[in-house]
């Protein structure tokens, strides 16, 4: 049953280097670390988006192979993009790109059409909830951006609108998309689901298990 969330594309931003992560392991790599119970950190999130959206678009830089084929396994469009060198915003840059170029969008409904929002996530938060994920595709309708926010803090994913997505072709460097936010404002969307903060930076965020703050 489609639970109102399937007109929303996603992307998947899993471009970044982890150099945190990699200089407090001996240079490993969180993307592909594993969490406590055994999964794979991006794949993890990958799955999440997957299934509450149909259809993800997934940014990798071109020699991360390894990636791609971990996230092409779990159901992702895989952007192999070199611009993912040069930062989260250059990266959201490339998928904008590719979603206005693409030939056209497949939603749930088997239609081809548009997809009126994207939903901008990160693939080294690996613990937020698919039910979550709708609830924000489905928050996010009628407005511009719209992003979670868990006891007063706002965190990710972040949904766009498609008039947006041309102003998001253009972001460059490792901003993001902070310029957009601050000039078109943020809804605020309620969740109960601490996952929207819990990302992994550090070797000790994956023993946390998702909990922000701890």
């Amino acid at each position: 049953m489609d639970d109102g969330s399937g007109d929303c594309v996603g992307i998947l931003l899993a471009g970044g280097y982890g150099r945190r992560y990699a200089a407090l392991s001996g240079g490993a790599d969180k993307l592909t670390a594993r969490l406590p119970d055994g999964r794979i950190v991006a794949q993890a999130a990958a799955a999440h988006l997957v299934q509450a959206l149909g259809e993800v678009w997934a940014v990798v830089r071109p020699e991360r192979a390894d990636l791609a084929e971990l996230l092409a396994q779990e159901g992702c469009r895989v952007l192999a993009a070199p611009q993912a060198r040069d930062g989260m915003g250059a990266s959201l840059g490339a998928a904008a790109r590719a979603l206005l170029q693409a030939p056209g969008w497949v939603g749930r409904t088997g239609e081809r059409t548009d997809p009126p929002r994207c939903l901008v996530a990160l693939a080294d938060m690996p613990w937020l909830r698919p039910a979550t994920i709708a609830a924000i595709a489905r928050g996010s309708r009628g407005h511009l951006i719209s992003a979670p926010v868990w006891q007063g803090r706002r965190g990710h994913p972040v949904a766009f609108a498609a008039p947006l997505w041309t102003e998001l072709a253009g972001l460059e460097g490792d901003e993001g998309a902070r310029a957009l936010l601050r000039r078109h404002g943020v809804q605020a969307l309620p969740t109960q689901d601490p996952g929207v903060l819990a990302d992994v930076d550090t070797p000790e965020d994956l023993a946390r298990g998702g909990q922000a703050g701890a």
